[in-house]
This record gives C-alpha cells, sequence and structure tokens, in this order.
C-alpha cells in the first residue's frame, strides 16, 4: 500500500475490520491486494443495493402510499433488507 493510507467506504471499512478480527491470515496472504479487494467490497455493495432497491420497490408491501409515516416506515424496512444481505453476501465471508 506504499506508506499511504488507504480510504475506504463503509463497507470496505467494515470488510477491513472483520477480515483484521476474523480471518487476519486471508487478509495477510492479500498483501499488496487488499486496497483493491476492499474498494471492489464497496463497489460490489453500491451496485447490490442499487440492484436490490430496484427489485424490493416494484414490490407492493414497499410502494409508497401517500402516508408520510408508512412511507417511511417502508422506506426504513427496505433499508434494513439491503444493509442485511450486503452484509452477508460482501462483509462477513471468510
Amino acid at each position: 500500500m506504499n506508506g499511504q493510507k488507504e480510504k475506504y467506504g463503509k463497507y470496505g471499512a467494515l470488510a477491513k475490520m472483520y477480515l483484521e478480527e476474523r480471518a487476519p491470515a486471508k487478509l495477510w496472504g492479500m498483501a499488496g491486494e487488499v486496497a483493491e479487494y476492499l474498494h471492489g467490497v464497496d463497489r460490489a455493495a453500491e451496485e447490490l443495493s442499487e440492484r436490490l432497491y430496484e427489485q424490493l420497490s416494484r414490490k407492493e408491501e414497499y410502494r409508497r402510499t401517500g402516508n408520510y409515516m408508512e412511507d417511511v416506515r417502508r422506506e426504513n424496512e427496505m433499508k434494513q433488507i439491503i444493509e442485511e444481505e450486503i452484509l452477508s453476501e460482501l462483509v462477513y465471508v471468510d
């Protein structure tokens, strides 16, 4: 990493912390590819988020109702589902 500190997005940073705590051998084995891997996690998370949001927003149970509080609840539920999917598929993997 050339001695310079890399900056990652939310999911890249979470993946780095996870690897440091749970799979340090994998992290060490990646050597010079760590930054590329973590930036890839961020990109993949963004793509997965967009794809899932599009899919979920088509479902009847997540469509807007015109009731502000209900729409906020639905939006938050979608965000939670997306977050859980990203974490299980991209971040917390060994």
